[in-house]
């Protein structure tokens, strides 16, 4: 397992990618848009900065009870015609108004993978364990999947063979290390391979 990943959001605030790069980060993930029409302001500056530091970067949409599609194309209208982001569904609770449903989460990913030809990654935990159970779900089982569960061992729902990346602290509970250079205590994540198979993952081979 590769311990080299990093998410964030506005909510990190100003973030040195350099010395996150020295400290053995290769990959960040940054929330880009919600819903249908909000962005995060930070999204264009740390994609710049994180690419001229020379790491890999991605986006996340975080998912709202709303037209799946719709926040598709808003996801995908802030990203713009960027082939080597990583796109990723958030699929958790939304805690400031309806959450997103199965029907919704299967229309985006739809959406996202008829327009870039993939579907994108599926970050979940207890959400995604409590709608589906035991079911399997063939829409959402073509997305790499993202564990969220800050206990020592993950624990992957049946729709998966195995976890792709685990965030597995963000930043106060769950196993060590919790911070990283330029950044401090932050989500953290692991991935299940190597560097090479990072990259691979990232470049969609």
């Amino acid at each position: 397992m590769l311990n080299a990943v990093i998410d964030i959001s506005h909510h990190n605030g100003k973030i040195d990618f350099a010395k996150a790069k020295g400290d053995g980060i290769v990959g960040v993930l940054q929330k880009a848009t919600q819903g249908q029409s909000g962005l995060d302001p930070t999204y264009a500056t740390n994609r710049k900065k994180a690419r001229d530091a020379g790491l890999l970067w991605g986006a996340y949409h975080f998912a709202t009870g709303s037209d799946g599609v719709k926040q598709a194309e808003h996801f995908l209208d802030i990203v713009g015609d960027d082939r080597e982001a990583l796109l990723v569904l958030d699929f958790e609770p939304n805690l400031t108004g309806p959450s997103m449903t199965l029907e919704e989460a299967r229309a985006f990913v739809t959406h996202v993978k008829e327009q870039t030809g993939r579907a994108p990654g599926f970050y979940s935990g207890h959400y995604i364990k409590q709608l589906l159970g035991t079911a399997s779900d063939p829409v959402l089982a073509e997305c790499w999947f993202w564990l969220a569960q800050y206990g020592p061992t993950p624990v992957v729902p049946k729709n998966w063979p195995n976890w792709t990346m685990w965030q597995y602290t963000d930043g106060a509970a769950g196993p060590e290390p919790h911070d990283v250079a330029g950044v401090g205590r932050c989500d953290r994540d692991q991935f299940n391979g190597d560097e090479a198979g990072l990259r691979r993952l990232w470049s969609g081979l």
